[in-house]
């Protein structure tokens, strides 16, 4: 074995022994890379894309922004403090800030800071349907999704290395048609599936967190049926798509409602 294969191999290990179990899910994940890490970088970021871009400020829109935002981090707390895991959010730094843009989206930067633009209002029409996203953007980032979607692109870079060296002895032309399949298979088989995946646990997380911040969850179906309207029914084949298909994301919702009223009433809270 080479001193190249020795390295991978070193690398395979840790990746089998580096995990962590998320409180939200109780799902056991890749932990290479820490949060001081991440959200160092993320901060820094979010600060800049705020510097150049146009923040709202003082109106009753950006207000509801903060308002709902805050509603939904202290359901995280809440759950938190439920499974006595209190310490879980000691390194984020929440932030939820209104952006000018007319772009009909919403997104959380890992750490906490959450931006929606403008363009989303619309749609959300009430505080329920801000809830709905802000549920949903902040599950992104207590699930750690952004950490896992750099370590997938990590361990698929490391799978290219491995399939270099098993070929290393092919033709030419092998090595290039293993490596472009290898490629196909990390893209629709791994990178995509992956986050349609991170798409609908965060739809359920999202559920719990606007249920425990007391707002009903039906209004998610009422919210994703909108959204859906608005895109006017233009979207790539699911399998090609980064979000599951509005019809498959509105009906999972619909299934997860039941089982989120019945988490949310062991906090006390009940829904009609």
């Amino acid at each position: 074995m080479n001193t190249k294969s020795k390295i991978i191999l070193a690398l395979l290990v840790v990746v089998v022994y580096a995990c962590a179990t998320n409180p939200f899910t109780g799902k056991k994940s890749l932990d290479l890379i820490s949060n001081n890490q991440i959200f160092s970088s993320s901060f820094q970021q979010y600060g800049q894309f705020l510097n150049e871009n146009k923040v709202i400020t003082g109106t009753t829109d950006a207000l509801r922004v903060k308002n709902v935002g805050e509603k939904i981090k202290k359901a995280a707390e809440t759950y938190l403090k439920s499974v006595g895991q209190e310490d879980y959010l000691k390194d984020y730094r929440w932030e939820y800030n209104l952006v000018e843009d007319p772009a009909v989206n919403a997104w959380c930067m890992p750490g906490g800071k959450i931006v929606f633009y403008t363009g989303i209002l619309p749609v959300c029409q009430d505080d329920a349907g801000i809830a709905t996203v802000m549920g949903h953007e902040v599950a992104h980032a207590l699930l750690n999704h952004g950490k896992s979607r750099m370590q997938t692109a990590m361990g698929l870079q490391l799978g290219e290395q491995i399939v270099g060296i098993a070929t290393a002895n092919q033709s030419a032309l092998t090595q290039q048609a293993v490596a472009l399949a290898y490629t196909g298979i990390g893209q629709f088989g791994v990178m995509l599936p992956f986050s349609r995946g991170d798409e609908t646990e965060a739809d359920e997380i999202g559920l719990l967190l606007m249920a425990l911040a007391g707002y009903n969850p039906d209004n998610a179906v009422s919210f994703w049926q909108r959204m859906a309207a608005n895109s006017g029914g233009a979207a790539p084949p699911q399998w090609m798509s980064t979000h599951p298909s509005n019809t498959t994301r509105i009906n999972n919702i619909q299934k997860l409602i039941p089982g989120v009223k019945q988490q949310a009433s062991k906090f006390g809270i009940t829904f009609q």
